[in-house]
């Protein structure tokens, strides 16, 4: 008898030491030693086998408590968002096509919640708040699948970290101006962690832009 803990459990072995994009029902159902018909007794094709991944590790990663008022409760929200799937990337990369976020399970759906109905209670219209959503969506999947990339060293290695231009190349400082003064600061600059600020700042603006909407009527 295969039970469907097994075979999360062998498909997280593939994922992890193939990558997402190797799991398939045929070779999971090899790693167990049993017919793929059998599988199919748990599982409906290998999207569902993907989001019942999902569901269950962010149902083990999600400890946060959503209170406190709606703007805090929205970045916390997004924050655990980032958390949980920050060790995931390739559930985030699953993420973003279409249908799989109305197919995730109540925690999943918890944080959605937390995020839409806190900016409905700060103020905004239900569209307004679904759109801060998806702004904040697109910023947790960009940075973690950026994140997640390997980094490559720059075609022109600063030969001194005092040099500003060194990381553009020979970048035209007259021409551009701001990045020769970046310069070699560039790589330290992009991997400090800007989220929790970036959230706040959509955050911020969607609440604003909903309180300046309801006063000019």
């Amino acid at each position: 008898m295969t039970s469907r803990a097994q075979i999360l459990a062998a498909a997280r072995r593939i994922i992890d030491d193939d990558g997402w994009e190797r799991l398939t029902v045929r070779r999971l159902a090899q790693a167990l030693g049993v017919g793929a018909p059998t599988l199919y007794h748990h599982v409906r094709d290998r999207e569902e086998l993907l989001i019942l991944l999902i569901n269950q590790h962010v149902d083990e990663t999600l400890a946060v408590s959503l209170d406190g008022p709606p703007r805090e409760r929205i970045i916390a929200a997004a924050t655990t968002m980032r958390s949980s799937l920050a060790d995931w990337p390739w559930a985030a990369e699953v993420l973003t096509s279409d249908g799989f976020l109305g197919e995730l399970g109540d925690s999943a759906r918890g944080l959605v919640e937390a995020i839409v109905g806190g900016a409905v209670e700060a103020g905004c219209a239900p569209d307004e708040a679904v759109h801060l959503f998806r702004d904040i969506w697109y910023l947790t999947v960009g940075e973690i699948l950026v994140r997640a990339r390997p980094r490559r060293a720059p075609a022109t290695a600063p030969a001194d970290p005092g040099t500003p231009s060194r990381y553009f190349g020979d970048i035209d400082s007259r021409a551009f101006p701001a990045l020769a003064a970046v310069g070699g600061r560039w790589p330290e600059l992009a991997a400090q962690d800007t989220y929790g600020t970036a959230v706040a700042a959509l955050v911020d603006a969607a609440i604003g832009a909903a309180k300046a909407t309801a006063t000019a009527r």
